[in-house]
């Protein structure tokens, strides 16, 4: 609902919407909605108010603007996770929890976020329903129907990011808002954040709430992320979302039932105060994940990045800050292949005597064994030692394999022992694959229950209140998404069909073991923390080819910390002036296209593409990982705002006489 100008005589006669009569055919509940103050009017409220003496303790986030991912619900703006679904009512009855948070602290509530529709549009759990035509690729379409699509802020000819909350991270990096709310479930935050090189704080799975409110996709690893342009500035805001009564607990929010012990005690905030003095990390021992920055023999994608982040975290983290290095181990990554790792004006470097390797042989057996039985898409045995060990076992219902003499459970057993040699891809990378659960059909269920029984408890109706109604009343930029909402709709059991692999199970076990993996490489090496690169390829072309052999461009292995379900802390480490893109040809028959690697150089604009190093440790120890990542964030100081969106210029204050 906009303001109106009445021209009268030429004069342009400016109407506030909530003054003057509704047209006649207004639903009711616009008389309400026209009474909610804009971003400009809430602003001018607060100045009015309480002028340049606000009280901070009260207010921390007074006139701090923001902007939120579209699933948000915002009670004064459309809220629909960027799909175009015609609701009776396109905005919320009620704030969801964090966003009430913010406004009662004094922040501008300014604008929804464009995403990936439906947080990356949430798969397809099978069916009857089929696309009629689908696109040669989606790379770089963080598309929604209803908003469109984001651009890189360094790169307008490249993905605003590899993850759905790209509006939250162009919004940010290009100045047009101080911090916003995203929603990571797999890439969703992090990689918004690293495109478009600024900091994030993402909680773990759930010390802050997101699916009580909002639509999300995959509720097992849903989670709100806080991206800001500094490391101070997103704890601030992680501490500004805490309720004084309830702490960071939402009752709509199942997943927020976290032990108190994960939530720290004390500010957040308190702990991003690194020096980035030399030496500043002196007795600190860090533990670099180097399957991050593994490079596939024969491709150039990953060559820049992948350099200049072992690089960076040499120079900075080791040589000038003082932490020991402790790097794991890959077969693609050769030991000590850190610049300078092990020599003596250098720094501090070793190998991890129990990497992440060892870990999964000893803790699979026990926690997920599951995983040993599982078949590739060809059908047959993804772990092919494991086959040929054993004697012939029913992997799944009918299919059959085995090779040698062992059973099954003895396998596990040497292999937890140490007396036989893991399987050469039982690795971070391999085990992240999961089977699609059948949750989204539940939760938008009930996301659309409860947004109707707001309206109702208010005396107005929300008629679309199921999926029925959702698919009925919308429209998607790809008909693939409108089969698998089609299909969705259809599914009317929580489990997997019986017999095969069940989504749910996975997600819960593959945390659980995930978690201790982390914990045991921690707990074996002394390790403080662990740090990693986000990914060693850039944005991609928007409409172009993805990686060959990765959907969306994921990297299996950069899947551990959204399915652990663990605190991860981003940081820009830099740029590269040099990407290598993918690109299509066509098939030998003539018949499709197909994705080859390139070693054309594509030379990049001032600053370049950015890249950043995350940083994690376990629930309850973010004041650590907050301590290590603000010092390597004060000692490099690698940000450099978007040349195309600067600094913000000042404005002459206008001193005003009553």
């Amino acid at each position: 609902m906009c303001a109106e100008d009445v021209y009268v005589s030429g004069v342009s006669n400016h109407r506030h919407p909530k003054d003057g009569p509704l047209p006649p055919d207004a639903p009711p509940v616009c008389e309400e909605f026209r009474k909610l103050p804009d971003a400009l009017e809430r602003a001018t409220e607060l100045d009015a108010q309480f002028g340049r003496n606000p009280d901070l303790e009260a207010m921390p986030m007074y006139g701090v603007v923001f902007s939120f991912k579209d699933p948000f619900d915002t009670r004064d703006m459309r809220s629909t996770g960027g799909g175009d679904a015609a609701y009776d009512i396109d905005f919320p009855a009620r704030d969801h929890v964090l966003v009430e948070q913010l406004r009662r602290k004094g922040a501008i509530i300014f604008a929804k976020a464009l995403c990936t529709e439906y947080n990356g549009r949430a798969g397809d759990p099978g069916g009857r329903h089929e696309a009629n035509a689908v696109l040669p690729s989606t790379i770089g379409y963080q598309r929604s129907t209803w908003g469109g699509n984001p651009c890189n802020v360094y790169d307008p000819m490249r993905s605003a990011s590899l993850g759905s909350s790209s509006g939250s991270g162009v919004s940010v990096s290009a100045n047009l808002v101080m911090a916003s709310l995203g929603e990571e479930t797999r890439a969703s935050c992090r990689g918004p954040a690293n495109h478009n090189a600024v900091a994030l704080i993402l909680p773990h799975k759930s010390m802050i709430g997101f699916d009580g409110g909002a639509i999300g996709a995959d509720i097992y690893c849903d989670r709100t992320g806080i991206l800001a342009r500094t490391l101070d500035d997103c704890a601030r805001v992680l501490d500004a979302l805490k309720d004084t009564v309830y702490g960071y607990y939402d009752p709509r929010d199942v997943f927020t039932t976290v032990p108190r012990t994960s939530v720290l005690s004390t500010p957040y905030a308190s702990h991003v105060r690194g020096s980035g003095a030399k030496g500043a990390l002196k007795g600190i021992r860090l533990g670099v994940i180097v399957e991050s920055m593994t490079i596939k023999p024969g491709s150039m994608a990953e060559v820049p990045i992948a350099t200049a982040a072992a690089e960076e975290i040499a120079s900075v983290l080791g040589e000038h800050l003082g932490a020991t290095l402790v790097e794991s181990r890959d077969p693609l990554w050769q030991a000590g292949s850190l610049p300078g790792s092990g020599r003596q004006a250098g720094y501090a470097g070793e190998q991890m005597r129990t990497d992440f390797r060892r870990a999964l042989a000893e803790l699979v057996p026990v926690f997920m064994p599951d995983l040993m039985f599982r078949l590739g898409a060809d059908g047959e045995p993804v772990f092919k030692e494991f086959a040929a060990a054993i004697r012939r076992t029913e992997f799944q219902p009918g299919k059959y394999f085995g090779s040698g003499a062992m059973a099954p459970i003895d396998y596990l057993v040497a292999l937890a022992e140490g007396a036989i040699a893991p399987p050469a891809n039982l690795d971070i990378g391999t085990i992240q694959n999961q089977e699609v659960a059948m949750a989204f059909r539940f939760h938008i269920s009930q996301y659309l229950a409860r947004r109707a029984a707001d309206w109702r408890a208010l005396g107005f109706e929300e008629t679309l209140a199921d999926w029925a109604g959702l698919n009925a009343r919308s429209k998607f930029w790809g008909d693939d998404q409108r089969s698998a909402f089609r299909n969705w709709e259809e599914v009317g059991d929580p489990r997997n069909p019986l017999g095969g692999r069940q989504g749910v199970d996975e997600r819960i076990m593959l945390r659980e073991l995930l978690r201790r993996v982390d914990m045991k490489v921690m707990l074996e090496n002394r390790l403080d923390a662990l740090v990693r690169l986000h990914t060693p390829w850039p944005p991609a072309l928007i409409g172009g080819a993805g990686q060959p052999g990765f959907w969306q461009n994921l990297r299996h292995e950069s899947l551990y910390g959204p399915n652990a379900g663990l605190s991860e802390i981003l940081v820009p480490a830099g740029y590269v002036q040099v990407a290598y893109d993918p690109v299509f040809r066509l098939s030998a028959d003539r018949t499709r296209y197909e994705i080859a690697p390139s070693d054309v150089p594509t030379p990049l604009a001032a600053p370049g593409l950015p890249f950043s190093l995350v940083f994690r440790a376990e629930p309850g120890r973010e004041d650590m990982a907050l301590a290590i990542a603000s010092t390597y964030e004060a000692a490099s100081r690698r940000r450099v705002p978007p040349p195309r969106f600067g600094p913000m210029p000042l404005l002459k204050a206008e001193t005003r006489r009553g």
